[in-house]
């Protein structure tokens, strides 16, 4: 994922807070919020998932017209032509997601993220055949440049597609 600006906003913060069902008011609550650690409203811990939407590649949102990840009569939102004409979608999953924390990130910041291979390794497994682990380290840094979170996923993906026939 690569974002040059994801602005932060409190609205942002208290929609986010409450997609996830959390109703801590360290999220929304200003007064409470104040006399709290942070000293004032912050963010969810994986807010930061929020800014893909400002990345203008990211694969998952929906586009008027394009079939995505998730759309249409197909699992995949994808016809076969699509798929490679193989009738079926890869085995791919995201795996892991941790997260290091540098700060708490508040409303008024404005975040940049930059995304970059980590390490690759592979499992041998029994239904699925061969696992294939990709790691990718997400940096978010804030408008002065400093640190805020640095993110670490993990997605794999399968050398056979796992069905309903086995």
């Amino acid at each position: 994922m690569t974002v040059e600006r994801f602005p932060v906003e409190g609205s942002h913060i208290l929609m986010f807070a409450r997609a996830i069902g959390d109703d801590n008011p360290v999220y929304r609550d200003e007064q409470k919020a104040r006399q709290g650690e942070a000293g004032g409203i912050i963010a969810p811990p994986t807010f930061v998932q929020a800014g893909a939407q400002f990345d203008p590649d990211y694969g998952l949102r929906p586009r008027a017209g394009v079939p995505w990840l998730g759309s249409g009569k197909h699992p995949s939102g994808l016809s076969s032509a699509d798929r490679g004409g193989g009738g079926r979608a890869s085995g791919v999953l995201h795996a892991e997601q941790h997260y290091e924390y540098h700060r708490h990130i508040k409303p008024g910041d404005v975040l940049t993220a930059k995304s970059e291979p980590g390490r690759t390794w592979e499992k041998e497994s029994k239904r699925a055949g061969k696992l294939k682990f990709t790691e990718r380290i997400t940096t978010y840094t804030d408008q002065h440049g400093q640190i805020v979170i640095t993110a670490r996923s993990v997605g794999m993906s399968t050398e056979r597609v796992i069905g309903k026939e086995e």
